[in-house]
């Protein structure tokens, strides 16, 4: 009675043999898929930045795998493992092909979940465009563009989409990876006859009047490089600054340097200029030549 069973059994099998192949193929996709995706959705939700984008993405993991499912069940109908093998690498060929673009997209999406080379709020310069980061989606970084229709480090207004699919092959200029501020500068050019230790101090207080609040939440205080000039001795002033901020706190440091510097009476502002000196010509009658 066994027997008759099993020999029943492996008839149906041998009978049916695509059919089988399509339930095993379809079971262990659906296993593949519910372990796969169980540990993705914890991880994207522990670091994307944006519940919708996760969404977004675990409702494409899904088509993607209902595809692959679909498409895997047909083949194994063919009853042969070669040829199940064969028409999967086939397959994944021609969809790697003619998806490279939105696949490499998604792939840069989740280089920039791992990774984290920038977050929502960052200031960064990719392709040569700096900006604000203001979101990250599947398909694109949205920038506030800073720059662009000004000169200088202001936000413009304009917003900026870069493809996700382009970062591979960019560099990434990130502000505030590591923190707020940055180290900043302030040239300034003074005559050789200037008070160097007045100008000094003049600049270093300027800075520290302007950045008070930065120097207590980071300690570094302001200083100075010297270098020579054609027209006179450049003073850098170097000091800690707010990326986001960079422009108006330059700003407010030049406007008391200007004061302060033109109200001095031992440091003076230098600038490029050329002297004429006009002597009269020797004539000849004051060296008569000699006999």
């Amino acid at each position: 009675m066994i027997d008759s069973t099993a020999d029943a059994i492996m008839a149906f099998v041998v009978r049916h043999q695509g059919a089988v192949n399509a339930v095993i193929t379809l079971l262990v996709i659906l296993v593949l898929y519910l372990v796969i995706t169980s540990v993705l959705r914890r991880y994207l939700r522990a670091h994307a930045q944006r519940p919708e984008n996760v969404q977004n993405f675990l409702m494409l993991w899904r088509y993607v795998w209902m595809a692959i499912a679909v498409i895997f069940a047909l083949v194994s109908f063919s009853g042969s493992l070669a040829s199940l093998g064969l028409s999967a690498a086939f397959l994944g060929m021609v969809l790697g092909w003619s998806l490279q673009a939105p696949v490499t997209g998604i792939a840069a999406w989740l280089m920039i979940l791992l990774k984290r080379p920038f977050l929502i709020g960052d200031r960064i310069i990719i392709s040569g465009i700096t900006g604000d980061v203001s979101d990250i989606t599947l398909t694109h970084v949205h920038l506030n563009q800073v720059g662009g229709t000004v000169s200088g480090e202001e936000r413009s207004g304009r917003g900026v989409l870069i493809p996700n699919a382009t970062l591979f092959a960019q560099i990434i200029h990130n502000y505030t990876i590591e923190s707020a501020t940055l180290l900043d500068e302030v040239p300034v050019l003074i005559t050789f006859e200037s008070d160097l230790e007045h100008a000094e101090q003049i600049m270093l207080d300027a800075a520290r009047t302007v950045t008070r609040e930065i120097i207590e939440q980071t300690g570094e205080q302001p200083f100075t490089r010297l270098e020579l000039g054609d027209s006179g001795l450049r003073i850098r002033l170097r000091f800690q600054t707010l990326a986001t901020d960079r422009q108006r706190i330059t700003s407010e440091i030049v406007r008391i340097l200007f004061r302060e510097i033109g109200a001095a009476e031992d440091v003076e502002f230098a600038y490029p200029h050329s002297e004429i000196l006009h002597r009269p010509k020797p004539s000849l009658e004051s060296h008569p030549a000699e006999a």
